[in-house]
């Protein structure tokens, strides 16, 4: 009894060592930065379209797969918080602009750490393995998103997020996931505050 237990004592401070050596070496996504005009009055706005650059005709253009995936889940999100897109050529309470980027850049990789517990007739013994880190390239996107009152002409929402993009490239899904996290705290129609999206 009193082995098994020294075990078990054994195995939760090596566990927790590791936890620790890990915790302090994983690294999380940044968090997205936005900014909001706090003289804006979003109950106000109702409908919102894609911005165009002063001397465009409006005539179509061709967009490209990331730009439709972009288009989309921006679109997603504001008709999900109570605004309505107008239809081409009609004339928006909201316009919205955004640029999309992508850039290689290093990584380094965290510590690995590993944990083993071995039994020795009455001694129980224990290690951590810690690996060095190591240095990759990565390629990362980043997402600016800005909301302009189209009457006035200026800007009252700006967001921006980069995260790093899979072997897989950019994808529907995951462009989707961005865009959310990015206008979580964009004014919902019928509120004012933010992170105020109208979502149970």
């Amino acid at each position: 009894m009193k082995h098994l237990l020294r075990s078990s004592v054994v195995v939760a401070a090596l566990a927790s060592c590791a936890a620790m050596l890990a915790g302090g070496c994983a690294t999380t996504p940044e968090r997205p930065q936005t900014m909001r005009d706090p003289q804006a009055d979003f109950s106000t706005y109702r409908t919102f379209g894609w911005y165009r650059p002063p001397g465009d005709d409006g005539a179509a253009k061709p967009h490209s797969i990331v730009d439709g995936y972009v288009r989309t889940a921006i679109g997603n999100e504001l008709t999900g918080k109570g605004y309505v897109e107008v239809a081409a050529g009609a004339t928006p309470d909201l316009s919205v602009a955004y640029e999309t980027a992508s850039d290689e850049k290093l990584k380094s990789n965290p510590f690995r750490v590993g944990v083993g517990v071995g039994s020795f007739g009455r001694n129980v013994g224990g290690s951590v393995g810690v690996g060095s880190p190591g240095v990759r390239n990565v390629r990362e996107g980043s997402l600016v998103v800005h909301a302009i009152d189209h009457a006035r002409d200026i800007e009252i929402w700006r967001g921006s997020i980069a995260r790093e993009l899979g072997r897989g490239g950019v994808d529907a899904v995951t462009v989707q996931a961005a865009v959310s996290e990015l206008m979580r705290d964009f004014p919902a129609r019928g509120g004012d505050g933010p992170g105020n999206d109208g979502r149970q």
